[in-house]
C-alpha cells in the first residue's frame, strides 16, 4: 500500500509565504525557502508552492524561488499559479519543480493539460481545483483564486481533466480554506468516485484527528495543511506519529 503523504503548502504573494481564511485576509508568515527548508527538515513528504498573485511580471522570481528551494529540499514539490503554457511549465520543471499545478488556465484552455501531459509526462501534470458547495447541493468550479464562479460542475471538470492526463488532482474546498473545521469529506469522496489518479486533498486542517480522519474515510494518497504547521500549533512528527496510531500507512 502506498504511504500517505502529508503536505505542507506555502501561498506565496510578493515573494513571501501568505495565509488567509476563505481565500481573504492574509497574514504574512515568512520566507517561502527558509520555510521549505524548515518543513523539509521536519519530516514532510512533499511541498506545493502556490503563487496567488501570478502575473507574468512576478514570473522570473517565482522561477528563482524555485531554484533555491531546489537546492535545499530534496523531496518532491510542486509549483502552481499563472501557469499558462507548455514554456511556462518547462521554465518551472527546468527550475527544479517536481510537478506543476494548472487551475485557471486549463479551465480557459482544457489542450493545456493534453500538451503538457504529452511533453512532460501524466507525472507532472497536477490539476488543481476550488470547488464551492451551491445552493443545490452540488460544487462549482471557482477561478482567479477564487473570486469568480465558471458555474462548472467540479466533479465533471475532474473527470475531464483526468482523461486530458491530469495525473494527480489537487482538491480545495474553499468552503473549508482556513477555517481549521475538517476536510470537507463529501466533496473528496465524489471526486474519488470518478478518478482514478491520487488526490491531495486541501482545505480546513485544523488538527491531527482531521489529519487521521480523512486518510481513514477516502482515498486521499495526500492532504494538504497550512496554518496548523505554519503557526506551530502541532509538528509534521505528531500528525505522523497520531497516524501511525491509527494504523495508517506514513513515512515516519
Amino acid at each position: 500500500m502506498l504511504k500517505k503523504r502529508i503536505i505542507p503548502c506555502l501561498d506565496v504573494k510578493d515573494g513571501r509565504v501568505v495565509k488567509g481564511v476563505n481565500f481573504v485576509n492574509l497574514t504574512d508568515v515568512g520566507d517561502p525557502v527558509d520555510a521549505a527548508r524548515a518543513y523539509y527538515e521536519a519530516g514532510c513528504d512533499e511541498l506545493v508552492f502556490l503563487d496567488i498573485t501570478a502575473t507574468h511580471e512576478e514570473r522570473d522570481t517565482t522561477v528563482e524561488m524555485v531554484r533555491q528551494v531546489a537546492d535545499q529540499v530534496f523531496i518532491p514539490f510542486t509549483v502552481g499559479g499563472g501557469i499558462r503554457s507548455v514554456e511556462d511549465m518547462n521554465r518551472m520543471l527546468k527550475a527544479g519543480a517536481d510537478k506543476v499545478a494548472v487551475n485557471s488556465s486549463a479551465i480557459a484552455n482544457p489542450q493545456l493539460i493534453k500538451d503538457c501531459a504529452e511533453k512532460f509526462g501524466n507525472q507532472c501534470v497536477v490539476v488543481a481545483i476550488d470547488g464551492r458547495q451551491e445552493e443545490d447541493g452540488s460544487w462549482h468550479v471557482y477561478v482567479a483564486g477564487g473570486r469568480k464562479d465558471t458555474g462548472i460542475n467540479l466533479i465533471d471538470w475532474a473527470k475531464e481533466a483526468v482523461a486530458l492526463g491530469a495525473g494527480e488532482i489537487f482538491l480545495t474546498s474553499m468552503d473549508k480554506d482556513g477555517t481549521k473545521s475538517g476536510f470537507d469529506l463529501g466533496m473528496l469522496n465524489a471526486v474519488a468516485a470518478v478518478v482514478d489518479v491520487p488526490i491531495i486533498v486541501s482545505g480546513g486542517a485544523g488538527n491531527n484527528e482531521h489529519m487521521v480522519e480523512v486518510f481513514q474515510k477516502t482515498p486521499a494518497t495526500g492532504a494538504l495543511a497550512a496554518s496548523i504547521y505554519h503557526f506551530g500549533e502541532i509538528t509534521i512528527g505528531q500528525t505522523k506519529q497520531a497516524m501511525q496510531a491509527a494504523e495508517i500507512e506514513v513515512r515516519l
